[in-house]
């Protein structure tokens, strides 16, 4: 029975009643607390009863509501009214794609704008694992303002039996059985997987994206018979007739991409929606003879003669470059290499990260646009121009396939790839930490992150699985290169002692390696050389990439070269065919004091190279740690805030790193490796200089502190244990003063814990939803946890009362969060305050790159100094010829 108007269910008030059907009633009714007009599904009282049904029911509710698209049509509310279940969603006004082709088929650039909306909608939905099921006409619809949604996620589930015998007009909005076994979709448009009853995924809604967009263009199914068995036998043996036979006009690319998506094999399909939509994308300015249209431009006004003259000066030296660029790269070998210097693009900075293709035509990198986002870029050699990539935010370490065709990148813990001509990025596993490396034949490498060797993966996706394993000393393996018989590689064993790194060779064919030589370096092939980093200073050494073996002397081939603090990631890259790129850089910052707006408002010393900062709980000194010349040591030092003027706490030659104040200010903890083992262990000295370093805790693995008690009574740190994740531990300063552990699991990550100022709760950061977020958990006991970031973040800051929460999110912008605690915490929305020009892995590393007065309105923050003009990188042709001379 229809609910009658006025009727109230909960907050809504029904209006109207816009449909009915097996599945439910549909009513326009009206949200009276936001005020607005809203659509409510209700599932008749009578049907609630059956416990299948009503779970099914639900299914799609859950489904829908954890989509937010704009081509996804958006879920607001469950509730239930009269024992009857209903769902509350937006109310669209226009008309579904079934009536618009009931009028004929759409013209092509309309059917592609369409279908490019469902395709990035089914693209979202799948990255959640929800696959649609009953893709057709009657679930996509057309708004006014031409935005395609799709309908009735979850509803493949909610079906009632048909006969096979119904007539083809009756099962056009109808579903077959779904019990288990049987067939399950919508006749005409289900996939031979679907007909068969075997179980489906994604590929699933790719053939049935494919049909949508075949009767789009010529306005008929593509599977029709005169039975639903005729049509389900057509979908497992037929083929469509060709579109172009009976429309000539549309573009063979275009019908390519419908015969892809109705593969009858899933493993011949399109495997992603993302693939999909970027292949219809690439067809947005195609004619129907499949050329591309050109651009008609207005001749500019005499007023622009002068910018006009600009842009010729601009185009000649665009073409001398390509000239000399198209020489030197495709002519004989020069006897000299070719230097050009790669500029910012404009209104964005550049962290680095550099990457040349390897047949040495582009390069990607990474750079903040604007507004602060790092996003990935791309330029070609010939061009002035870079473009950057929209969908790659956060991204790092980009790597090229084989063919220069696709980039892989890491954002948000997880391992990407991306056309580097555009489109979206498809996501393929989990990453703990960047670095990767891709082979000719579609198996990428990449870090398992500490405690693990690498991981090898499917170019295409799937799950990974373990590529190599740590040797005795080592805690990673770091910067895969792929060798030229794509089989082996090259890699950095990285260590906790210096003298333990090495540069390894590994195989596809074995978890085992063998030693190279020495080197705390990323690493790359080239040309017949082995290039690396040596204090500093890149180098190439013969290599036999056949018999694995060094011989000779490294060359010199450029000096400082920029170390981007991200587990030795020098900034360099090379390709196959004798481009080399580099950056020059100095590590150097700058500590800056800003207000929460961001404004600079003073400076503390000289630019220097710093990596962490800690302030006194008085807030007259700074404790920093300030690395050596070659940025492989470091020590301990204190700044005088009034006057700027610094003085050294440490003085061992091994690594002093990670200060930490005590409560009362009279004590400085920090850790080093200078012990006989190189174990990094906790370490104390008297603030004011006097005494000796006084050890507190020596064992295995690498232990970094995070804070003490506000009575000093004990510490929290990090440890790094290789048997383990990354663990939070407390260690008493009284009593057995026995170490132990806090928060520590063999699954994920969890780090950088801070004890809140009333000692009861403590914020950290922790991986295990895939990428670093930001979590308070109660303590000493661990029962009570609240998430607070939603799009990744690091480094969590208590402001002195409590009452606020800083952190810094995943594209380096400053974020704060009010925070009310007692015997439970409650957590506001985070807020950015402003960017930060922080050189900061968020993923992984110990340095602390700011610090927050005891009010929370000033922020002492470890700026680089290059700022908006960081020296441009070089792009080097031909560079083995100076090898040669």
């Amino acid at each position: 029975m229809a609910i009658a108007a006025g009727t109230k269910l909960g907050r809504y008030e029904i209006r109207s009643q816009l449909g009915a059907g097996g599945m439910g009633e549909v009513y326009r009714a009206r949200d009276e607390k936001l005020n607005r007009d809203v659509a409510i599904k209700v599932l008749p009282a009578a049907l609630s009863q059956d416990g299948d049904r009503l779970r099914r029911f639900e299914q799609e509710a859950q489904a829908a509501g954890a989509l937010n698209h704009p081509n996804i049509l958006a879920v607001y509310d469950v509730g239930t009214h009269d024992g009857a279940p209903y769902v509350v969603s937006e109310l669209l006004e226009g008309y579904s794609l079934k009536e618009r082709l009931g009028d004929g088929p759409l013209a092509q650039r309309k059917t592609i704008d369409y279908a490019v909306q469902v395709a990035h909608g089914l693209a979202a939905a799948h990255e959640k694992g929800i696959v649609h099921r009953d893709l057709k006409p009657d679930n996509l619809f057309v708004t006014k303002d031409d935005r395609i949604k799709i309908l009735d996620f979850g509803l493949a589930k909610l079906v009632e039996r048909v006969s096979e015998g119904a007539a083809q007009t009756d099962i056009a909005t109808r579903k077959v059985q779904t019990d288990p076994g049987t067939v399950m979709g919508t006749v005409g448009y289900m996939s031979p997987e679907q007909v068969r009853g075997r179980a489906v995924d994604h590929r699933s809604d790719i053939f049935s994206f494919g049909a949508v967009l075949y009767e789009m263009l010529c306005g008929r199914r593509a599977f029709h018979g005169d039975s639903a068995v005729e049509t389900l036998n057509a979908i497992l043996k037929e083929e469509p007739p060709e579109l172009t036979k009976t429309n000539p006009n549309i573009a063979p690319a275009l019908e390519r991409v419908i015969w892809h998506c109705l593969e009858k094999s899933p493993e011949r399909r399109f495997q992603s929606a993302t693939d999909v939509a970027f292949a219809l994308e690439s067809l947005t300015g195609v004619s129907s003879s499949g050329s591309t249209q050109a651009t008609v431009i207005a001749a500019p006004s005499r007023t622009k003669n002068r910018e006009r003259l600009l842009w010729i000066a601009v185009t000649a030296l665009l073409f001398f470059t390509a000239l000399a660029f198209a020489y030197f790269s495709r002519s004989q070998p020069t006897t000299h290499a070719v230097r050009l210097a790669f500029a910012t693009p404009e209104k964005a900075t550049l962290p680095g990260e550099i990457t040349v293709s390897p047949d040495g035509l582009r390069v990607a990198f990474t750079a903040n646009n604007a507004e602060g986002k790092r996003l990935l870029w791309v330029r070609s050699l010939d061009s002035l121009n870079a473009q950057p990539l929209p969908g790659t935010e956060g991204a790092k370490t980009p790597f090229w396939s084989p063919d220069s065709r696709f980039i892989g990148f890491f954002a948000g813990g997880k391992l990407n790839k991306i056309d580097a001509s555009g489109g979206r990025p498809q996501t393929l596993c989990d990453a703990p930490e960047p670095g990767g490396a891709w082979n000719r034949d579609g198996v990428i490498i990449f870090s398992g992150g500490v405690s693990n060797g690498f991981f090898r993966i499917s170019a295409s996706g799937g799950s990974p699985t373990p590529a190599t394993k740590l040797g005795p000393k080592e805690e990673a393996h770091r910067w895969p290169y792929f060798l030229p018989d794509g089989r082996h590689f090259v890699f950095l064993g990285d260590a906790q002692r210096t003298e333990d790194h090495h540069l390894r060779v590994g195989s596809l064919d074995s978890p085992d390696s063998q030693i190279l030589l020495n080197a705390v370096s990323r690493v790359a092939y080239a040309a017949g050389y082995l290039l690396f980093v040596r204090q500093g200073t890149l180098v190439a050494q013969p290599f036999d990439a056949n018999n694995l073996k060094l011989s000779g002397e490294p060359v010199t081939i450029a000096e400082h070269v920029a170390d981007l603090g991200n587990d030795h990631e020098f900034d360099f890259s090379v390709s196959d065919n004798g481009v080399l790129a580099y950056q020059i850089g100095n590590p150097n910052s700058q500590l800056t004091w800003f207000d929460r707006t961001g404004k600079e408002i003073g400076t503390v010393g000289e630019p220097a190279n710093y990596v962490h900062v800690a302030l006194s709980p008085d807030e007259r000194r700074a404790a920093v740690e300030l690395l050596d010349a070659d940025g492989r040591n470091g020590d301990v030092w204190l700044f005088d805030l009034s006057r700027g003027t610094p003085s050294r706490l440490t003085f061992d030659p091994q690594w002093d790193s990670s200060p930490l104040w005590s409560p009362d200010g009279t004590r400085i903890l920090f850790c080093s490796n200078r012990s006989a083992g190189g174990q990094v262990n906790l370490y104390e000295k008297a603030a004011n200089g006097a005494g000796e370093d006084h050890l507190l805790l020596q064992s295995d693995g690498a232990k970094y502190a995070l804070g003490l008690s506000k009575d000093g009574q004990l510490i929290l740190y990090d440890n790094f244990d290789l048997k383990t994740k990354e663990g939070i531990w407390i260690l008493p300063l009284t009593g057995d003063r026995q170490p132990k552990p806090y928060l520590q699991t063999t699954d994920f990550d969890q780090a950088q814990g801070r004890l809140s100022p009333d000692g009861r709760w403590v914020a950290y950061s922790s991986n295990e939803s895939g990428r670093w977020e930001i979590y308070v958990q109660s303590f000493p006991s661990s029962s009570d946890k609240h998430q607070i970031s939603s799009g990744g973040g690091g480094w969590p800051l208590w402001r002195n009362d409590g009452k606020e929460l800083f952190y810094i999110s995943n594209d380096n912008k400053l974020m704060a969060v009010d925070i009310k605690a007692g015997n439970r915490l409650e957590s506001g929305v985070p807020k950015a305050l402003f960017p930060m020009h922080v050189n900061l892995s968020i993923i992984s590393g110990y340095s602390l790159s700011y610090a927050v007065t005891a009010d929370g309105q000033r922020f002492l923050i470890n700026t680089l100094v290059e700022g908006n003009n960081p020296a441009p990188m070089t792009i080097v042709l031909n560079w083995t010829a100076d090898l040669r001379r």
